[in-house]
């Protein structure tokens, strides 16, 4: 048979553009729900910018969503807005050619970078405003904003840039957004101000006032700016939040029209910046000039001062050229440092900008490079030196005898005052009374103080030698210092005796107290963790304990076994620890030892330790008893998983076994098509009357939850499984019952014989690969060509948009019935019905109601009737109808 096949071709367009000049939350998204006031607003801008560009070509819009229906003027505005030309547009009215012409359109929006959010042809046709308003707008970003460009921003954010920058001197203007900072009517009075202050008092305009505002702008900018009045004042003022898309489209306009004005400010700008930099390399030069002049000056005058050496006579004349001198360095000298580093770092930073900016580098005047000024700075550095050396060597040698005298009377008078009290101490026995530890303190604290004395052998030492240095030096007062240096030696050598005595005493009365003192440790040592492990009995005994399974408390019980058994070794080490504070008692018996307090490392005690005993062995028997009531319980709830396991292995195979089978039915071709639908009512009953043994499970399932059994190692099918599959398998089986009743009615409705669905039965399962009752769109191609189509890309799409309305890549035996039943059936056309409606008007190019009352069926005849146009023709009569358009309609190929 011959096939024609027609199809329109559309298309359905993402919005991406490739510069990404836009943020996500500007793409159109078509499922989300216009807010009325934004889309009224949207309505009123995107016309009016319309119309400002039509009217260039002597047209205009008056409804956006209809008027761009045809697509005529949608070129039409696109050749405008960017000068080129389109293809030519198809003239027809029918909505093919609508279709096509909104295509070109789309075609030369998506030409220039710019993808369209889930926009197609059909939806603009059919006026679905919310689409139009969206295509619209993707035309402005493209056409009015995109190229907008701001110091380095583009696009929106240039756009909004531009607006700060621009509304910046004015206190009361804040642009933040494109919404509610445009609210008030100062930021376009702002705007048009800045560019035109003779346009608007800006003085007059309050904040509190926005409706005059507002309106004072709209009006200026259409008047004097040719700025069409894209918005209204109310509803900015009305709407909480003015619609973002329409505030940008009409701030655009003011951008454009100032955007000459822009240019000459960047040019200006330019110029402005090239004089700074001259400027400001200028006066670097004169600062360094400058300051290089003053800093060698100041060296010159410096030297000659710090290579005087001419000596003074007297201590003080010297001391106060020192002090001259530390005056030069710590309050003259510093400041010249910092001047001479920031010379060079003002002659760095010159010559880069220098060679920045391309301009020739500084050539400072003579004598004043920056290697001249490190060379003076280098003679006055060694002129300091120098100076400073003949100073001190000067200061040094007036110095020496009074240092030595003075350094003789201040080490005296500090050995003295240390050695003060010292004896006394040496010779006190506060050793008989004190405590080991206190022995111990007293120890540490003799030997630092022996350490000590030694330490003060290398003054007294330094003071016999200072004393002998006077001596040779003939210095007069000679005799009172040897006196004093011969009282210093006799006391050493006294001390020396003193300490050798007390360590002696002290060594002997630790040795006494370290016995008791190790009895003390070792019962700690013991004490502790057999103290530590009573307490951890005693709570592991009255532990509660929570298990879910038979082998848990058996474990618990091993455990607690287990711990029964360590008890007898247990009680000998408590008899041993005992023994040990027995044994501590009798040496402070027998030797009157003076101990103060108690047992220093352990606050445990005798009559603790057999108090806790006690404790722990009056709860092992209640411990017994808690783990016998546990394993009781457990057997029972191991009795529950079974029983409940033992029903779940068998009705979960089950389950799986009949899903498979009905699986095969709807794929193999045993019977007729009425023996299948009888098999699987058959089925149908018998899983039905399965469902008693669900609801006994489901009784035992809740058994188990009440009991707080959370696992089963009996089975792997828990209750959800089995409610799952139970539900899968009732869907499944009603499913499939309903495709093959649908087969039936298929085949009575197309006249298909078993033979040729059994045909297409085969057929589908030969190129069903995957044996799932579905084809993927691959097999489904290979299977047409197998059938001696010729398929190009687009017949194929065309054919899958029929099989696969969905585009869900995969064709389901019903669809492949349907389609392959629509290419063999014999069915009607159009012109068969047209050319019958003729044969009942008696070959008339119209039909009366009569005829068709009197050749038709009551229902029938009034529905054609009462959808039947009036005939127009030129032989037309009065109540004829027109049953050409009626039969064109009935196919779908104009409106009915």
């Amino acid at each position: 048979h011959t096939q024609t096949h027609t199809h329109t071709h559309t298309h359905t367009y993402t919005y991406t553009h490739t510069e990404n000049y836009m943020p996500q939350e500007d793409d159109w998204d078509r499922d989300m729900l216009l807010d009325p006031a934004w889309e009224k607003q949207q309505r009123k801008t995107f016309t009016a910018w319309c119309n400002s560009h039509l009217r260039k070509a002597g047209t205009q819009i008056e409804n956006i969503e209809e008027d761009f229906r045809d697509g005529l003027k949608l070129m039409l505005l696109l050749e405008v807005i960017s000068g080129e030309r389109l293809a030519k547009p198809e003239r027809g009215k029918m909505r093919v050619h609508k279709i096509s012409n909104v295509n070109k359109a789309l075609d030369f929006i998506a030409s220039k970078g710019v993808k369209l959010v889930s926009i197609g042809a059909e939806e603009i046709v059919d006026g679905n405003a919310k689409m139009t308003l969206g295509m619209i707008w993707t035309i402005i970003l493209r056409f009015a904003i995109q190229d907008i460009s701001v110091e380095e921003t583009s696009a929106k954010e240039g756009l909004l840039l531009w607006c700060q920058r621009k509304t910046a001197p004015y206190k009361n203007v804040n642009i933040q957004n494109f919404h509610i900072s445009w609210k008030d009517g100062l930021g376009f009075c702002a705007l048009i101000h800045r560019h035109r202050p003779e346009l608007i008092d800006y003085g007059k305009l309050r904040k509190d006032d926005p409706m005059t505002n507002l309106n004072t702008a709209f009006d200026v900018a259409e008047k004097y700016l040719d700025i069409p009045k894209m918005l209204d004042a109310e509803d900015i003022i009305s709407t909480l939040r003015p619609d973002e898309k329409a505030v940008m489209t009409y701030v655009s306009c003011y951008y454009h029209a100032f955007s000459g004005k822009q240019k000459a400010e960047t040019a200006a700008n330019r110029i402005c910046k090239v004089l700074a930099v001259n400027q400001e390399n200028e006066q670097l030069m004169e600062d360094y000039e400058k300051l290089a002049s003053d800093l060698l000056e100041w060296i010159r005058r410096t030297i000659p001062w710090l290579e005087n050496r001419m000596p003074e006579n007297t201590m003080q004349a010297m001391q106060q050229k020192l002090e001259d001198f530390r005056d030069y360095r710590r309050l003259h000298k510093p400041p010249k440092v910092q001047e001479k580093c920031q010379l060079e770092i003002n002659f760095n930073t010159l010559q880069t900008k220098l060679r920045l900016s391309n301009r020739p580098a500084f050539m400072p005047s003579e004598g004043k490079m920056v290697s001249d000024i490190n060379n003076a700075w280098g003679n006055l550095e060694g002129a300091e030196k120098g100076y400073e050396e003949w100073l001190l060597n000067e200061i040094r040698r007036l110095e020496r005898l009074d240092h030595l005298a003075e350094k003789f009377r201040q080490k005296a008078a500090i050995h003295e005052a240390w050695t003060g009290g010292k004896e006394e101490m040496l010779q006190q026995r506060d050793y008989e009374s004190s405590s080991l530890s206190e022995i111990k303190a007293l120890l540490k604290k003799h030997e630092a103080f022996e350490s000590d004395l030694t330490a003060h052998q290398d003054r007294v030492e330094q003071i016999a030698a200072i004393a002998q240095e006077l001596n040779e030096l003939d210095y007069y007062d000679s005799p009172s210092v040897n006196a004093r240096c011969q009282r210093i030696c006799d006391q050493w050598d006294s001390l020396g005796n003193l300490t050798q005595k007390r360590s002696e005493a002290l060594q002997r009365t630790e040795k006494l107290l370290e016995t008791i003192d190790q009895l003390y440790l070792e019962f700690a040592k013991r004490a502790a963790p057999f103290n530590n492990w009573m307490e951890g009995a005693m709570e592991d005994l009255q532990d509660t304990f929570i298990v879910h399974t038979i082998e848990e408390i058996q474990g618990l019980s091993m455990a607690h076994e287990q711990f029964k058994a360590t008890l007898p070794e247990a009680d000998k080490e408590r008899q041993a620890i005992l023994g040990i504070h027995n044994e501590i008692a009798k040496i402070v018996q027998t030797y009157h030892v003076n101990i103060a307090g108690s047992n220093p490392y352990t606050t445990i005690n005798p009559q603790e330790v057999n108090a806790k005993w006690d404790k722990v062995r009056h709860l092992v028997p209640q411990r017994d008893q808690a783990l016998i009531e546990e394993h009781a319980r457990q057997q029972n709830n191991e009795r529950l998983r079974r029983q409940f396991a033992n029903q779940a292995n068998v009705i979960g195979p089950w389950i799986q076994t009949k899903m498979e089978e009905i699986g095969r039915i709807s794929i193999e071709m045993h019977g007729t098509l009425e023996d299948q639908l009888t098999h699987l009512r058959q089925y149908e009953k018998s899983i039905i009357n399965y469902k008693p043994k669900i609801d006994q499970l489901e009784g035992d399932h809740q058994l188990i939850q009440e009991a707080l059994i959370f696992d089963n190692k009996h089975t792997n099918y828990t209750m959800e499984h089995i409610r799952v599959g139970w539900e899968q398998l009732l869907t499944t089986i009603a499913r499939t019952i309903n495709e093959i009743e649908n087969q039936i009615l298929t085949r009575d409705a197309k006249g298909i014989t078993q033979e040729q669905l059994n045909e297409f039965r085969a057929s589908f399962n030969h190129f069903d690969r995957k044996r799932t009752g579905i084809m993927e769109a691959e097999d489904f191609k290979t299977c047409l060509i197998s059938m001696g189509y010729n398929l190009g890309e687009n017949e194929f799409s065309r054919i899958m948009s029929i099989v696969d309305p969905n585009r869900m890549g995969l064709v389901t035996f019903q669809a492949f019935i349907d389609f392959m039943s629509r290419e063999t059936a014999d069915t009607d056309t159009a012109d068969q019905v047209m050319a019958s409606f003729k044969v009942l008007a008696g070959d008339k190019n119209y039909i009366l109601a009569d005829e068709l009352r009197r050749e038709l069926p009551p229902d029938q005849a009034e529905y054609c009737i009462a959808r039947m146009a009036p005939y127009s023709g030129p032989d037309a009569v009065p109540g004829a109808l027109d049953y050409m358009s009626f039969s064109t309609a009935l196919y779908g190929e104009s409106d009915l």
